[in-house]
């Protein structure tokens, strides 16, 4: 049942690519259960790796992620994708009855996650019939997939939905960097509320600004699922750098890297001496700030870890004709001097050790982006939450 003590957040995050979307949102539970009971219903794939806060109630739903057609799958294969849908949508129905929430929180829909609406348009509807009405919040990242001939209907249907359903929009980014409408441009203007909080980071449990020995290079691919071209080419421009300048390479493989690939970099790393694989590490960021160098691809979490530690970076964004929000990202911190990028397109193993050996002589410009985005978002959140309290205590007495 409700508790009286400490109001209810119910926080829906679905990550199904890599890992970006649900670090974000974790980060984010952990800060705001300073003020609410946080229950976090889970819809991707929970590695081992993450450390999951102790304060939020995690609600696991059967897991569903994107196929490499674009199309929903799941590995429970003892079901069909059919049931997997239902059980979810009745399990979700059945703890927003159990906890009342005074917050809905929903990470990206519906500026994406297009597929969940079987699921999440249900959700909003039982959000919109209850007495009190919770707040209810779209949370999302700097900047939006690129739909192409699809774009305008995209966006026309994502405003209808945000105007009529939701009572806030909060973009975690630094509009000195980008803005919600540089990546959403509906026909008609958006009438709900958008707050841009800043980017959210989150904390790690080194000193980033101790002083360390840098050494060797740090090569990483988020949760890894897209990461074996990169690792591949790494493997095979790894002479051509060592012949000019030996320097240890270590490579994170992330969680999600398929078997295959993973079995292979062991391999190499038996082969050669510099060479050293870690299948994942507590905190990517303390790596990081230890390592002269960081190579790696442009998602949102690995961007904050780069920022964050100041570290001389080569960036290779995954780019893909539906997935190319990382691209517009390496732009962005290219223009700012930030960082160095080597286009997935032009990715071999030529191009990569010139890159490389260039890298060790960049020095990023000086970071001034916000990146206090988790705290921010706590303070509209609460702000919001207070305004709609009092609007509803008022409507009582009246």
């Amino acid at each position: 049942m409700k508790q009286q003590q400490q109001p209810c957040l119910l926080f829906y995050c679905q990550h199904s690519l890599g890992m970006g979307h649900l670090i974000r949102s974790l980060t984010l539970a952990k800060q705001l259960a300073s003020r609410f009971r946080i229950v976090f219903l889970n819809g991707g794939r929970l590695p081992d790796a993450i450390p999951f806060p102790e304060q939020v109630h995690l609600i696991d739903l059967p897991s569903l992620e994107m196929g490499a057609d674009n199309q929903l799958l799941s590995r429970q294969s003892e079901m069909s994708l059919a049931q997997i849908k239902a059980m979810r949508r009745q399990c979700i129905q059945s703890v927003y009855r159990s906890v009342a929430p005074d917050v809905l929180l929903i990470e990206l829909f519906p500026f994406g996650r297009k597929k969940f609406a079987f699921e999440l348009l249900p959700l909003l509807r039982q959000a919109q019939r209850s007495v009190p009405k919770p707040v209810v919040i779209s949370s999302v990242r700097d900047i939006l997939v690129d739909r192409q001939n699809e774009q305008q209907h995209h966006d026309d249907r994502a405003r209808w939905l945000i105007d009529r359903y939701f009572d806030a929009v909060l973009v975690h980014a630094d509009p000195q960097l980008t803005r919600l409408r540089d990546s959403f441009k509906p026909r008609h203007a958006l009438q709900t509320p958008v707050y841009h909080t800043g980017f959210v980071s989150p904390k790690s449990d080194s000193a980033d600004s101790e002083q360390h020995s840098r050494s060797g290079i740090v090569v990483s691919a988020g949760g890894g699922i897209v990461g074996a071209p990169l690792f591949r080419c790494m493997i095979e421009a790894y002479p051509l750098i060592q012949q000019i300048q030996p320097i240890p390479i270590t490579i994170v493989a992330g969680p999600f890297l398929p078997e295959d690939d993973w079995r292979y970099l062991q391999q190499q790393s038996q082969r050669l001496s510099n060479l050293t694989v870690h299948r994942s590490v507590p905190d990517l960021r303390a790596v990081m700030s230890k390592a002269a160098a960081s190579i790696s691809q442009c998602g949102y979490n690995t961007t904050m870890d780069l920022l964050q530690t100041g570290i001389p970076s080569l960036v290779v964004p995954y780019s893909q004709a539906t997935e190319n929000e990382q691209q517009h990202r390496a732009g962005q911190l290219a223009d700012l001097g930030a960082v160095m990028v080597l286009p997935e397109q032009r990715l071999n193993a030529s191009s990569l050790a010139d890159k490389t050996l260039e890298l060790l002589d960049f020095k990023p410009s000086v970071n001034m982006l916000n990146l206090n985005g988790a705290t921010s978002t706590q303070v509209v959140i609460e702000d919001l939450y207070d305004t709609a309290n009092m609007e509803s205590s008022r409507d009582s007495v009246a």
